[in-house]
């Protein structure tokens, strides 16, 4: 489980999942804060990403971890500090947020699909109004995005037709469709029956496989031992830990992230 695998992302560059896939900085979270009125729901929170990277972000319930990741994409504002993407500063008012958002994929706990449209069009619409793409060039992106999540003959229902673990499979599908930079998770699985979940967790296995940079809130510690090469640890807004894979799971720092992990590796 902990043997490094190296592989041939898109970008032509060697990934190895047991360190940094490459000197090429992808995220750049520096100092951040964030208050909700007057509770600090993160404090000074430094985390870099580089591209192919696979980073999990974990921790106990209420530490921070799904509002980190949406700061990244400017979901959520913060207060203090700097998020770079992509060399854009998110924070900056000046910044195009919609037209960053289209390039930094983003799969939520509940699937967020259009209910009054079909598949299909759930993966056309933000490609043609977002991206200017022509219908024929968007519905042949589509097309293969569904393919390569094994849903192309659900292309014409309903989200309603399709299984909670179906309808994750069709978010993640739509935001590879906008051909993203990066793809951010927060908890992808956390809402789906446990016979659903490794379907989903399959492919997210392949995208890292493809040199993927991803950025990953999730309580799925196998996933992690499998895919990560880098975790972030939080607790109470803080950033606890952020290391390694192997110098987590074998070797945590923290008290805390200690704590954590004997009580997720025992059940």
């Amino acid at each position: 489980m902990n043997d490094a695998k190296t592989f041939t992302n898109d970008f032509g560059g060697l990934v190895t999942n047991s360190g940094h896939a490459s000197s090429e900085m992808v995220v750049e979270i520096d100092s951040v804060s964030k208050w909700y009125g007057d509770f600090q729901v993160l404090t000074d929170c430094t985390a870099h990403v580089h591209k192919g990277d696979v980073v999990v972000v974990c921790g106990p319930s209420g530490s921070g971890k799904s509002t980190l990741i949406k700061t990244v994409n400017g979901l959520e504002p913060f207060q203090k500090g700097n998020i770079m993407v992509n060399g854009i500063s998110v924070g900056d008012p000046k910044t195009n947020l919609p037209k960053l958002r289209s390039r930094v994929g983003m799969v939520f706990q509940h699937f967020e699909l259009f209910p009054h449209l079909t598949i299909i069009d759930n993966l056309m619409v933000a490609q043609i109004k977002v991206l200017g793409r022509k219908e024929s060039e968007a519905k042949k992106k589509a097309m293969a995005y569904l393919d390569r999540v094994g849903l192309t003959v659900q292309a014409n229902k309903y989200p309603a037709e399709l299984s909670g673990g179906q309808q994750q499979r069709v978010a993640i599908a739509r935001a590879l469709a906008m051909d993203p930079i990066a793809m951010l998770f927060d908890e992808p699985t956390s809402a789906l029956d446990p016979e659903m979940i490794q379907e989903v967790l399959d492919v997210m296995v392949e995208l890292t496989r493809d040199g993927m940079t991803m950025m990953c809130v999730t309580h799925e510690m196998g996933f992690a031992s499998q895919v990560a090469n880098r975790i972030i640890f939080m607790d109470e807004g803080h950033i606890v830990e952020n290391c390694s894979k192997d110098e987590f799971f074998e070797g945590a720092k923290s008290e805390r992230a200690q704590q954590f992990l004997s009580k997720i590796l025992n059940h």
